[in-house]
């Protein structure tokens, strides 16, 4: 708990810059530290050391677990993926929440699969509203400098193997 407690506070104070003064918006993890709901995913993202690459140009649609989403999962599972030994784990879950290119909600067809930076893809269902891989995008369509986020109520794993 230490340990994650010290990760996100890490990564909020690496991540809490200034937006551009010349009106351009943040960046995709700019925008999520901003946001507040997502400091597992930016202790996450550092651990895995893909901070520096979610920063890039892009462009990037991304669909960012929540807090919330981090903390259904198992207890001790998020403490594990962040330990140094699990780094390649948390890599491939993390990379598997991330498509290239700005997806927007409306490019969103039912049915639709995506590769993802991972290698494997997802799949978006909008029966009942927008899902991917069965987690709701709760907050679609949140625009970044160098993308796009759809906020996402679990998180997704990749297919096994």
């Amino acid at each position: 708990m230490i340990r994650r407690t010290f990760l996100a506070l890490t990564a909020a104070t690496a991540f809490a810059m200034p937006a551009l003064a010349d009106g351009h918006s943040k960046d995709i993890v700019d925008t999520a530290v901003a946001a507040g709901s997502f400091n597992t995913l930016a202790a996450a993202l550092t651990a895995a050391g893909l901070v520096e690459t979610l920063k890039g140009e892009g462009p990037f649609t991304v669909f960012a677990p929540t807090d919330a989403a981090f903390a259904a999962l198992p207890a001790g599972t998020v403490e594990d993926l962040l330990k140094p030994e699990n780094k390649d784990k948390l890599v491939a879950i993390l990379t598997y929440h991330v498509v290239p290119g700005k997806v927007m909600s409306t490019d969103l067809t039912e049915g639709m699969m995506a590769a993802t930076v991972n290698g494997a893809e997802v799949t978006i269902t909008l029966d009942g509203g927008p899902k991917v891989n069965g987690a709701v995008i709760s907050a679609p369509d949140v625009a970044a400098s160098n993308g796009v986020i759809h906020v996402i109520d679990s998180v997704i794993l990749p297919p096994e193997g």
